[in-house]
């Protein structure tokens, strides 16, 4: 005897509901898309007047570089990175995805591995870190604007 037989309309009735459950669980899992110019960053270094990079000089012998603001899918991405003796000594994310929870945890989580890839490798030839994947391609265009812009 088939399962949605008439004979068993209780049995459609459960069956036909939870589909119905199941479809807006869905539904409501779903990411919305925020768009750039909504997404919040922590703000850029009054010294960049643009989105071009800017440098300073903090200290002798060492240059600090913010790169070039990239922007994702899911927001902007800015790398500034200090420079001393010709070798790379710090590479930290100015501004990044943190419009929502999902947003600050993905970026609590992969921002650290991205700036040790960066020391270690002393360049922007890093890997990507999973589950990250447009905000690492978003560090990784800044923070190859900030070595070209330091001379690296």
């Amino acid at each position: 005897m088939h399962a949605l037989r008439k004979a068993r309309p209780l049995r459609r009735v459960v069956l036909a509901s939870a589909a119905t459950v199941c479809g807006t669980v869905l539904l409501l899992a779903l990411k919305p898309h925020a768009t750039p110019s909504v997404a919040a960053g922590a703000p850029a270094p009054a010294s960049s007047a643009g989105a071009s990079a800017s440098a300073t000089a903090p200290a002798a012998g060492s240059k600090t570089v913010t790169g070039d603001t990239a922007q994702t899918r899911w927001g902007p991405v800015q790398v500034r990175v200090t420079v001393r003796g010709g070798r790379l000594t710090d590479a930290t994310a100015v501004v990044y995805p943190q419009d929502n929870p999902r947003d600050r945890q993905l970026s609590a989580y992969a921002l650290p591995q991205l700036r040790r890839e960066a020391l270690a490798a002393q360049s922007a030839q890093i890997d990507t870190v999973s589950g990250a994947t447009y905000t690492s391609d978003g560090y990784r265009q800044s923070l190859q604007s900030a070595l070209d812009s330091a001379g690296l």
